[in-house]
């Protein structure tokens, strides 16, 4: 969940975090060379392309987002990685949202963890505050970082900058009620059409989070809407802003229709989505692999989840998002701490997560062989990652304001026209 909003998981704050030992430098102490470079003793290892391994220290520290399948996911990998290479790993767990902070003010001082753990669209501001170390990698280290997801490396890097190393990925995707919705629709008309037949009193055929801009983006941008424009680079211009362009008011329109129809209730959000769905009372919902636990709960084998329909022969497309390590900048450890990310999101730990935390992996040597998880990954592939400019955090509240208004059948329009402006308005301070 990669987006840091309140939808997406209910984390818990820590009250301390001060247990972290790390230095106050960037750079690792090299050791005289090694008598043997050949050997895969990683203490006596050559680095290729100059160096030395620097020496291990006793101990590396990582915060990991506070919740119990993650931590006991890294902590089996972290006990691996101690067995392998006679390093300690101390976990502190630490809600990732508030990681970010937790650096900026414990980082300078060398409280700061080794690794950290951030999505990706709060590159910009980890950029700007300085707070992750450039990855500089080894020539062995670039073959294995060759093997993850090139959106998901890409989503980690700012202004050509390699910053972190990938985990997993993430999307949304359809989920059924076989009960109500034997097979899962192939198009944006079918899907529509159920929707109408099943509708009916406190039932629903097709429900969504239609008010929040994270889940509606499939639907503002299949006629060519967009966030932000970009150049041949993908280098993102926060000044091109798309959300009120003729295409984008074209999928708020669908939406805002769904509200007409009665589609789709007055008020909704997550939390009626959620019941509803649980309830029997929802044929489809749209919602992340998060939910798979409470709604098999809830509907056992009656629950099926597939890709969003086609609209024109292509699958809608949905944000994706990239959860991923990032090394301190004001480690002493720098090469171990890489190791550290590359080791625990190789592909041998990567499918050790995934079948701990239900996560998918961003590395592409893991296969997915879970029937409800697949949706997903082939949903990722029909995806694009959410801006990781720092002006991308302007953009959420206004456009949720604005999908409340057009819910309530304003002028979609003149609502999306208000909604960049303010957008606009907001940036500009920001810079």
């Amino acid at each position: 969940m990669l987006k840091s909003k309140s939808f997406l998981m209910s984390l818990i704050l820590v009250s301390s975090i001060g247990l972290a030992a790390c230095g106050g430098g960037n750079n690792d102490e090299v050791n005289s060379p090694a008598n043997d470079s050949e050997t895969d003793n990683m203490n006596n290892e050559t680095v290729t392309g100059g160096g030395d391994v620097p020496e291990k220290p006793e101990q590396l520290t990582m915060w990991v987002n506070d919740e119990e399948a993650q931590l006991d996911a890294n902590q089996a990998i972290a006990e691996k990685f101690t067995e392998e290479y006679g390093i300690e790993i101390e976990i502190i767990p630490f809600s990732m949202v508030d990681q970010a902070e937790g650096m900026s003010l414990d980082g300078p001082s060398g409280q700061g963890a080794d690794l950290f753990f951030q999505p990706h669209d709060r590159m910009g501001d980890i950029h700007l505050q300085g707070l992750a170390a450039e990855l500089e990698l080894t020539d062995d280290q670039q073959e294995r970082f060759s093997h993850y997801n090139e959106d998901a490396v890409a989503s980690l890097s700012y202004e050509e900058v390699q910053y972190g190393i990938p985990a997993v990925m993430e999307t949304y995707a359809l989920f059924r009620n076989t009960d109500l919705v034997p097979e899962a629709p192939e198009t944006m008309e079918e899907l529509t059409d159920i929707a109408h037949d099943l509708t009916d009193g406190n039932t629903y055929g097709f429900l969504m989070n239609a008010t929040d801009l994270y889940f509606t983006y499939p639907f503002l941008t299949t006629s060519g809407g967009y966030v932000f424009g970009q150049d041949e680079d993908g280098v993102y211009d926060p000044n091109d802003i798309g959300l009120n362009s003729t295409e984008a008011v074209e999928g708020a329109n669908v939406v805002q229709s769904w509200f007409d129809e009665d589609l789709i209730p007055d008020g909704i959000d997550m939390d009626i989505v959620k019941g509803l769905f649980s309830d029997g009372k929802a044929g489809m919902v749209v919602s992340g692999a998060w939910d798979i636990p409470e709604f098999q709960s809830a509907l056992g084998d009656s629950m099926e989840i597939s890709t969003l329909p086609k609209k024109d022969g292509e699958l809608l497309t949905t944000f994706n998002g990239t959860k991923g390590w990032l090394v301190n900048y004001y480690t002493d450890h720098q090469y171990w701490a890489t190791e550290l990310a590359l080791f625990l999101t190789n592909a041998e730990n990567s499918q050790t997560y995934f079948e701990m935390a239900g996560e998918i992996p961003a590395h592409t040597e893991v296969e997915i062989e879970d029937e409800l998880m697949t949706a997903f990954f082939d949903q990722i592939q029909s995806s694009v990652p959410m801006p990781n400019i720092p002006e991308t955090s302007k953009v959420w509240e206004p456009m949720n304001d604005a999908l409340e208004f057009i819910s309530q059948g304003d002028d979609t329009q003149e609502v999306l026209d208000e909604a960049v402006e303010q957008i606009k308005e907001q940036i500009s301070i920001m810079n």
